[in-house]
């Protein structure tokens, strides 16, 4: 199983699912370097000051934002530390949506959620239900240090979740000129082209698409590769298991959600103390910080 971003909780109501976030999708790009070509030597690229032409090292690197042309606002480290989330491992679901109620313009990256030890009731629960209602939950998750939208929805015998674009991401469409109708579309024509689409349909199957330009690169790559050198790596350890929910009276926590009528998972309780034990390391760290 590729290895989880991090391990914590699907919240609603006053149920935690202890669950993993393992990436919903891989990459497939052939990755590339720089070369000079007079002496097929990797080409650096370094952090140089536009006046002077020497490099920058890390300790001295801020970060800025120009809100004018050749105007900029310096901002501390801590500055940025504090407008960040609060880190928690928590998927918090705030509420629950009609599963066609969402544009797919807002859809941006998918992940699966892995159920943790004895969390399966929990989980399948959640899914059932999603898939009675035909609802999806709508919530927020911090992944590293940024607080994204994301929705959760049921894929099989899965639970997906969705990052989802926030509004102010999405173009809207009134700012293009589309036409609502055409006078020179006939009636003959529609047929035609109704009669088309139904001989090209089929069902989906996604084996059938494959990356065209990527295989012909791989053999072009093939043929000019005149020798091979491969190095061991050892394999990471595997990450922990997420810990085993506490939940057992689903109904009670269910008739105890429905009557608050309000989000509050009992896991969050904890959160402050086990962040400030995290963050008392870190604080060393400060160069880790400017290359954020």
């Amino acid at each position: 199983m590729a290895r989880p971003i991090w391990n914590g909780t699907l919240s609603f109501g006053l149920l935690n699912i202890p669950v993993a976030v393992v990436s919903g999708e891989r990459s497939t790009d052939l990755h590339f370097r720089m070369l000079d070509s007079r002496d097929n030597k990797p080409i650096r690229y370094e952090r140089v000051n536009a006046d002077t032409g020497h490099e920058v090292p890390w300790k001295d690197v801020v970060k800025a934002f120009e809100y004018r042309k050749g105007s900029y606002v310096v901002l501390e480290p801590e500055d940025i530390k504090g407008a960040a989330p609060e880190s928690h491992e928590s998927v918090d679901l705030e509420t629950f949506v009609e599963a066609d109620a969402i544009g797919p313009e807002y859809f941006e990256k998918p992940y699966y959620l892995v159920p943790g030890k004895r969390a399966e009731k929990g989980y399948v629960l959640l899914r059932q239900t999603l898939e009675k209602t035909g609802r999806i939950g709508i919530g927020r998750v911090v992944i590293r240090t940024r607080e994204y939208l994301c929705a959760v929805l049921p894929r099989g015998k899965a639970l997906l979740l969705n990052l989802l674009r926030y509004p102010s991401e999405v173009v809207p469409l009134s700012e293009y000129d589309f036409p609502a109708t055409a006078k020179r579309v006939t009636r003959s024509e529609l047929a035609m082209a109704e009669k088309l689409v139904e001989t090209l349909s089929g069902e989906w199957k996604p084996a059938d698409f494959k990356d065209e330009f990527r295989e012909r690169l791989e053999k072009v790559i093939a043929k000019r590769l005149k020798s091979k050198h491969t190095v061991d790596v050892e394999p990471e350890d595997e990450a922990p298991e997420p810990a085993s929910t506490n939940v057992v009276d689903f109904v009670s926590l269910l008739k105890q959600s429905l009557a608050e009528g309000r989000r509050a998972p009992a896991a969050k309780k904890k959160a402050p103390a086990k962040r400030a034990a995290k963050r008392k390391p870190a604080a060393k760290k400060k160069g880790a910080r400017k290359r954020a």
